[in-house]
Parts: structure tokens; C-alpha cells; sequence
């Protein structure tokens, strides 16, 4: 009897490490769920499409030249005094976040809209047909936004007993509602709004426009931070002059590693839609 309960001590442990577990796995599940639905709406496929440009170059330049911005931007917060505390920082990050997505709403439709219109008639039906990821990316952010900032309206018709489960199961959806919209934001300004499902040359013609837009929105507001001034231009002038930088690069890499220009896409040239 001794040498069985002896037996069993480890397991009885190693039962209580997996109850822990599993109740993380139960709590860490539903965020995880979201942010994966997110990714799933708003990552673009347009590597799947048949004659699209595979080049494993520019994603990692573009990933590079991400990390080098988040680092830089820790590198500030911590080598100079906050105007402001830690919670209003990354409150200000947030809304920025919001704001680009917000920003390229405005852009991208109108930049699509050009694009289709502006190709040669045998192509405008076959950039129609791809218009169906950026408006599905578009369609997510705008049902996040509505869920979070009405949510809290209509939960309010409810009042008794039944207002207050319905109060609970609304505060569960809000904070759904806030993570998705939160991820579909940044999900999306990183894709831009999965518009190189429609041709390759998009998302580097739209970038540019968003951090300089984003520049002049972060020139009307206060640093997060009391550093000298050059410090402040750096930071200020750097997103857009290395996005456009990065940018540039991407088309010309376009054009010589796989033959596609703006003008092919739009049929202006021999260059067939790709």
C-alpha cells in the first residue's frame, strides 16, 4: 500500500501542473481565437494567385526594417523622461494604430477605385474579381468598430434580471470586440488591406502615402517624450523616409526581378496583368 501511494505522489503533482495548464490554455484560448480569426481575414493571399511575385527579399527587408522601428522606438521611451506615464504611452500607440487604419480606409478605396478604373477594359474585369480580399478586410474593421462602439447602446435596453446576464455576455463581447478591432487595425495597415490580392505594386504605392499622412497627424501632437529636438525630427521623419525608401526599392525589385510596373498592370504597356 505504501509503495503504491508512493507511486502515485508524482502523478498527483504532475496532474496538478496540467490543471494549471489547462486552466491557462482555457483562459490564454479565447484571445488567441480572436487574434487568429483576425489574421485569418486580414493577412493577404495573393501569393496564392497564379503569377504573383514570390520574393522572399522583401519580406524580410520588410520585416527588418519593422523590428529596427520597434526597437528604435523602445530605445526612446527608455533613454528619455515620459511626458506622460506609461498607461498614457501606450494608450497614444493604440489610438495610432486605430488612426492608420482609419487613415488607409480613406486611401485604399479610393486608390482601388483609380487603379480598376484607370487599366485597360480587358483587365478591369479580372481586378474586379480580386477585389473580393480587400473588401472582406475592409467589411471586418468596420463590423469590430460598429460591435465596439455600439455594443454598449443596445446592451442598455435591458434592464431587470435579464439586464444583467445580458450586461455580462455584453462586457464578454465588447472586449471581444475591442481585441478584433484592436488586431484588425494593426493586421490590416500592415497588409494594407490585402490590396496586393489585386496586383503586387499596391501595397508599396500605398504605404508612402500613409506614413506621410501619419507624420503630419503625429507633427499636430506632443512627443511622448522630453528629448532634444533632433532626437524628435529623427523619430518624426524616419517611419516615412525609410517606408518610402523601402518602397522604392520594392518597385524597382518588381520590375527587374519579375517584370511588373504599374503601367503593365494597368495594360499601358505589353506587360500582361499578373
Amino acid at each position: 500500500m505504501h509503495r503504491n501511494a508512493r507511486r502515485r505522489r508524482p502523478d498527483a503533482r504532475g496532474g496538478g501542473d496540467r490543471d494549471r495548464a489547462g486552466c491557462l490554455g482555457v483562459l490564454l484560448a479565447p484571445p488567441a481565437f480572436i487574434l487568429g480569426l483576425a489574421r485569418d481575414i486580414h493577412e493577404s493571399r495573393h501569393r496564392e494567385r497564379p503569377g504573383a511575385a514570390l520574393d522572399p527579399a522583401i519580406t524580410r527587408v520588410q520585416t527588418a526594417r519593422t523590428l529596427l522601428g520597434i526597437a528604435a522606438t523602445l530605445w526612446l521611451l527608455y533613454a528619455y523622461p515620459l511626458r506622460e506615464g506609461a498607461g498614457a504611452v501606450l494608450e497614444d500607440k493604440l489610438v495610432e494604430a486605430l488612426v492608420s487604419a482609419l487613415v488607409l480606409v480613406g486611401i485604399a478605396p479610393l486608390a482601388l477605385t483609380a487603379f480598376v478604373l484607370a487599366a485597360r477594359p480587358h483587365l478591369r474585369l479580372v481586378y474586379r474579381r480580386r477585389l473580393r480580399g480587400p473588401l472582406t478586410s475592409l467589411g471586418a474593421l468596420f463590423a469590430g468598430v460598429l460591435l465596439y462602439g455600439f455594443g454598449p447602446v443596445l446592451f442598455e435596453q435591458f434592464d431587470g434580471g435579464a439586464g444583467l446576464l445580458v450586461g455580462l455576455a455584453g462586457s464578454v463581447l465588447l472586449l471581444a470586440g475591442g481585441l478584433f478591432t484592436l488586431a484588425s487595425a494593426v493586421l490590416a495597415v500592415h497588409h494594407a488591406f490585402r490590396t496586393a490580392e489585386v496586383h503586387d505594386v499596391l501595397p508599396p504605392l500605398l504605404s508612402p502615402v500613409l506614413v506621410w499622412v501619419m507624420c503630419v497627424v503625429q507633427l499636430l501632437d506632443s512627443p511622448p517624450v522630453t528629448a532634444p529636438l533632433w532626437v524628435r525630427v529623427t523619430f518624426l521623419l524616419g517611419p516615412p523616409l525609410s517606408v518610402t525608401a523601402l518602397s522604392a526599392w520594392e518597385l524597382r525589385r518588381l520590375q527587374t526581378r519579375h517584370g511588373l510596373t504599374l503601367r503593365g498592370a494597368l495594360g499601358r504597356t505589353p506587360a500582361v496583368a499578373r
